[in-house]
């Protein structure tokens, strides 16, 4: 283990993108602790403390702490993945005839569509900015408490320029880290602001283990066993594959014998990963972002109480959506019929399933199938951990879905910084051919 780890400060383009994705995440996190002038921290930290079990607490995990701050970084990369979300169902649902020619553009139209989703973020942006703005400015607190010291227009523009300029920021800081860097750079944006909490949720944990301890020694066993079976399942369910046998017919290519191999084609179980999640809990956003806007009305409370994260209604529609969310990333990132089409093209086939069409069918119902199970155990571990501490009052610190999201981006991580030790071990190995290739010319020669 440790030896893989030096492997990956020896080659030299790879340790300057593993250091550039630390230096932007330490300067993300440098933003999050940065908070905006004219706030009351100690009335804004009571406010926090009073939403904890609804959305707006539950946003505040995905920015790292920086909303219940109120910092410069306190919308996060929210904005980016709601208009990425619009972006995808457009392109889906084939709404726009001019998005769906871009698509078809290659390279070219790709950056075309993100130059639009660019666009789109900074509309959401100044939406979601001056409803936050309002929140803050108008959520009342026992006592008469203001938040704001002195709310009105040159409070209020100061604060959504700030929050608007700093999810442009972030925006930037993750896509330096997808093309210099090492992994997604939104996914490990995230990844970060909930890993910072994960020292506080041990003491929490460590804490109510010992106070169980003292109570029953079986209530703190339970716990403990369930947070290692959650973490298990985690585990267990990002790495789940469905391997399909292929088999690869021989032919002949000048005076060599090809193919006549047996591999297999994986297909994973979360084939959506945590984009799944992610998507779903930025969707549940766009309620709370349009009551803040009046967040004293009668309507604005009733839209709070719904999404309490106690509830259960709130609770069906965070699992419906994420089971959408996975099987609309399966439609748009996975091709049965391409898939098919490169198999038959290469004489490959499927045992027992004729080339062509009936393979792309037979690898779509497969599809459907494990997209079930695991969309199904995805949103079950994600809601799981809610229903617990609301219903049987269990303490459990660690949620599923930001449990779900450090595995998801630490595997996936893990798995391109091996992706590129192979790339760099295979160039060795094809460097050495090289030479021992010259250097056996010139000895024949001689």
């Amino acid at each position: 283990m440790m030896q893989s780890v030096f492997d990956l400060f020896k080659i030299k383009e790879l340790r300057k993108r593993i250091f550039l994705t630390m230096g932007v995440i330490a300067v993300y996190r440098l933003g999050v602790a940065l908070p905006i002038p004219g706030v009351n921290s100690q009335a804004l930290v009571m406010l926090f403390k009073q939403n904890a079990n609804s959305l707006l607490g539950f946003l505040d995990v995905f920015t790292g702490g920086a909303l219940s701050r109120l910092s410069i970084f306190a919308m996060g990369i929210m904005p980016y993945i709601n208009a990425s979300i619009i972006m995808s169902l457009l392109q889906g649902a084939h709404v726009i005839p001019y998005l769906d020619h871009l698509a078809k553009e290659g390279e070219s139209g790709r950056k075309r569509l993100n130059q639009i989703t660019r666009y789109a973020t900074v509309i959401l942006a100044i939406i979601q900015s001056f409803g936050l703005t309002q929140l803050i400015s108008r959520m009342p607190l026992p006592g008469d408490v203001p938040v704001v010291q002195n709310p009105g227009l040159a409070f209020t523009l100061t604060t959504m320029i700030t929050l608007v300029a700093g999810t442009i920021f972030v925006m930037w800081l993750g896509e330096q880290i997808e093309e210099f860097g090492i992994g997604n750079g939104i996914s490990l944006i995230i990844f970060a602001g909930i890993v910072e909490r994960f020292p506080a949720a041990m003491t929490n944990v460590f804490r109510e283990v010992f106070q169980l301890q003292q109570r029953s020694i079986f209530g703190a066993a339970l716990l403990g066993a369930s947070l290692l079976v959650i973490t298990g399942l985690v585990v267990w369910l990002e790495t789940g594959q469905r391997k399909i046998p292929i088999q690869v017919a021989k032919r002949v290519v000048g005076r060599k014998m090809m193919g006549g191999q047996n591999t297999f084609l994986p297909l994973k179980v979360d084939q959506s990963g945590v984009i799944a999640v992610i998507f779903a809990v930025s969707l549940l956003q766009f309620p709370v972002t349009i009551a803040s806007f009046a967040p004293q009305s009668s309507w604005a409370s009733r839209i709070n109480d719904m999404f309490n994260r106690s509830d259960w209604g709130y609770n069906t529609v965070y699992a419906a959506l994420i089971i959408f969310f996975c099987y609309f990333y399966n439609s748009v990132s996975f091709n049965p019929k391409d898939i098919a089409e490169n198999l038959k093209k290469w004489g490959g086939f499927v045992p027992g399933i004729r080339p062509g069409d009936p393979t792309a069918t037979f690898l779509e119902k497969v599809m459907e199938r494990i997209t079930l199970g695991g969309a199904i155990a995805v949103a079950s571990l994600a809601v799981l951990p809610s229903l617990l501490h609301s219903r049987l009052n269990v303490p459990f610190y660690f949620g599923g879905t930001s449990l779900l999201i450090v595995v998801g981006v630490a595997l996936q991580t893990m798995s391109q910084l091996e992706s590129h030790l192979i790339q760099r071990h295979y160039e060795g190995f094809s460097k050495a051919g090289r030479i021992e290739g010259r250097t056996r010319g010139r000895w024949y020669a001689a």
